[in-house]
């Protein structure tokens, strides 16, 4: 432990941030342009956190995927488990909404869910994380941040590259990139992609199961588009996107003490069935954009289809009692969005922005529940249709006043319809299996013991206020209030009572931050400290019976600092880090058999931190050292009173290459020092390890 605070204490020495590009000579941040507010600003304009990863830092520090984004970012925390939950200053995923507290864009097509949470990054510009409540300009499931992707833009000469790693585990990498002129000037065509295959390092023991039945992973991510430009003022972009991805269990093992957990335990397991949830969705955005001088109009729709389909052992092992019992889950989930944007400039540097956002989306469930060995096998499936239907309007104005201030006034209100059309099933297996193990839908329909019907309509208004002042060349500051938002529902399982009863209460926060930007000669710097008052926060609740449900806590709160820069010691070395801070506790939560008033809330770590060194030999050689450290997490179960808190860790990930011509060799290390930690614990039993050691070679070629 003391070399770890050691370690803390080394990181929140060094104040600066991995936010920019790693070049060679210093950034400046007015060469850093941001579309947070949906236009094009300066970064040190921008009265809000942001933190920005750019195409060169995203090639040099390995990342991959939203996951390895999230790393890099302050009082920011993945949680893997059955999809990806995301912890941000405090607020968690919505379980049964299946909602993170953080929306990724790319190409305009929001992605929430936490299945499938993931965006190719083999075509990347940048990638924007708005930290705060966004929901003013980016609608209702951004109550805590925004990761926005921006893609590069073509030009009439074809360029591209090719990308191959292998490492531990047989895991193997490989990405491509393809864009150019079908006619100059006119019609662009571009195509990218991901492709993953990893192993795992979990065996399945039961009766000669192999591992392929456990924590193997296969990722598959490919993206098309068609570029048009009639003329010089109009933009037309349609977009294609084909994501697969499938996980066998998780990185982990189930424990009635989790605290026993050894990771070294883990690499053995016994399935009597098979354990895995695959995801596969399919995507269409269109975009028109048309400019004038100082007017732009731009239309997005977009329409998605995700499938997600999960198979469980029922107790993770093969106990006599739970042979060949599964927990099972198939959803479809459908979505359509249209937004209209206008936005402009006045002759006084008023920027403004207005807006109209439409969206329906229906979500199938179904079959969906679990099999137990109570009342001679018995099994609970729930059945169910969900619609919700968006409609919002949204502007903002940012006013320049007394030569060095800038105010920004928005809002938003919308208006969201929910209804649900639920039948439970109940029924002896021994008297008729009505679920196939294989998915074949070759099942009898049994009658329903529970039907429930419900609608529920919000209306809310979701305001941002921001004034900034620049101090001086050197230093600007602002303070900001927001309001996020996250919408209500209903509850996909209930064995008694009306829709209604088994509903829950969208979560609103309100976000106050102050905060500083300042560049230097050879350095950058970005600090905030913020205060978040929640309300209705979304808790995962044990019902009886092993059936969890969404609920509310009441009233919660989060407070914390957070810090990043980067400062350039010479032309080809520099030096990086981030360090937030953060108390989340809930003020008013009663469960009915704890109280949890004044506890830390679940899976919020207690700090986060990174430290980054880089080197560029001007011969091509270049390496880097990159850790990560987070701090203490606490986890509750519910059902039993339990819970528990896992210890910080700290890991450290090396990178040495050299480049040559138009090709990029590297080795590389991730976790070096082969820590151990614990990085979830779901249902107070299922213990999700971080990765061990992982080291690999890799080759790019750009052309």
């Amino acid at each position: 432990m003391n070399n770890k605070l050691l370690k803390l204490a080394l990181i929140s020495l060094v104040t600066n941030s991995l936010l920019f590009a790693g070049k060679k000579e210093p950034i400046k941040l007015n060469e850093i342009t941001v579309s947070a507010n949906k236009i094009d600003e300066n970064i040190k304009d921008v009265p809000q956190s942001i933190s920005v990863l750019d195409e060169y830092t995203i090639e040099e520090k390995g990342i991959r995927n939203i996951k390895d984004v999230i790393s890099n970012i302050p009082n920011m925390s993945t949680k893997p488990f059955d999809g990806t939950y995301v912890n941000f200053r405090g607020l968690n995923s919505s379980t049964f909404t299946n909602n993170n507290p953080i929306v990724i864009y790319i190409d305009g097509i929001p992605q929430t869910d936490r299945y499938g949470f993931d965006a190719s990054l083999a075509n990347i510009e940048r990638v924007e994380v708005l930290r705060g409540p966004q929901s003013t300009l980016y609608g209702k499931d951004a109550i805590g941040g925004v990761i926005n992707i921006i893609t590069k833009e073509p030009t009439n000469e074809w360029s591209g590259n090719l990308g191959l790693e292998y490492g531990s585990e047989e895991h193997i990498f490989s990405t491509f990139n393809l864009n150019g002129a079908l006619i100059d000037d006119k019609l662009f065509l571009g195509i990218n992609g991901q492709l993953l295959q990893d192993e795992g390092w979990i065996t399945n023991n039961y009766q000669g199961k192999n591992e392929e039945d456990v924590n193997s992973q296969r990722d598959r991510k490919i993206n098309t588009y068609l570029l048009y430009k009639p003329t010089d003022n109009l933009t037309t972009k349609f977009t294609i996107s084909k994501d697969y991805f499938k996980t066998n269990w998780f990185d982990g093992k189930n424990y009635l003490d989790p605290m026993t957990a050894t990771r070294d335990d883990a690499k053995n397991v016994s399935f009597d069935v098979p354990t895995y949830t695959k995801t596969d969705s399919f995507s269409q955005s269109l975009l028109l954009k048309y400019e004038l001088d100082n007017l732009e109009f731009n239309s997005i729709t977009t329409h998605k289809k995700t499938d997600t389909l999960s198979h469980i052992d029922q107790d993770f092992s093969d106990s006599l009692a739970y042979k060949d019992l599964i927990m099972f889950g198939d959803t479809t989930n459908k979505s359509l969005s249209q937004e209209f944007r206008l936005s402009g400039k006045t002759e006084n540097n008023t920027k403004w922005i207005a807006g109209l956002f439409l969206e329906k989306e229906d979500i199938d469930k179904g079959p969906f529940g679990e099999q137990f060995p109570a009342m001679e096998n018995t099994e609970a499936n729930f059945m169910s249709d969900n619609t919700a239907k968006t409609g919002a309007i949204f502007g903002q104005v940012m006013i320049p006043f007394l030569e060095d201030f800038e105010v920004t006034v928005g809002g938003r209100y919308q208006r969201i319809t929910k209804e649900i059309n639920m039948n439970a099933f109940y029924k002896g297996l021994n008297s008729g299996q009505y679920y196939s193990n294989d998915f074949s839908n070759t099942y009898s329909s049994p009658t329903a013991f529970l039907t429930q019907e419900g609608k529920k309509t919000s209306n809310v208004f979701l305001p941002k206020f921001a004034l900034s002042y620049k101090i001086n060349p050197t230093w600007t500051t602002y303070t900001s209030i927001s309001k996020g938002y996250m919408p209500g529902g209903f509850n996909y399982i209930a064995f008694s009572g009306t829709a209604h009863e088994n509903s829950f209460e969208a979560q609103t926060s309100v976000n106050y931050e102050v905060g500083v930007k300042a560049e230097f000669d050879k350095a950058i710097l970005a600090a905030s400290i913020f205060y978040m008052d929640i309300k209705d926060i979304h808790v995962y609740k044990n019902v009886g019976n092993g059936m969890y449900v969404t609920s509310n806590a009441k009233k919660a709160h989060s407070q914390g600092f957070e810090i990043q820069g980067r400062y350039f010691l010479t032309d080809n070395l520099d030096i990086s880090a981030s360090l937030g801070i953060i108390s989340a506790k809930y003020d008013d939560f009663d469960n009915g058999t704890t109280n949890y008033d004044n506890k830390r809330i679940e899976k919020t770590p207690s700090k986060t931190a990174t430290l980054s060194l880089s080197y560029i030999h001007p011969n091509g050689f270049y390496g880097r050292i990159d850790s990560f450290y987070q701090g203490t997490t606490v986890y509750y179960d519910q059902s039993s009173n339990w819970s528990a808190q896992t210890d910080d860790y700290f890991t450290t990930n090396v990178k040495l290459g050299y480049r040559f011509s138009d090709f990029d060799t590297y080795i590389y290390a991730k976790n070096i020092t082969d820590e151990e930690y614990i990085s979830n614990i779901e249902q107070a039993h299922n213990v999700v390890f971080g990765d061990a050691r992982q080291i690999g070679i890799g080759i790019k070629y750009t052309f």
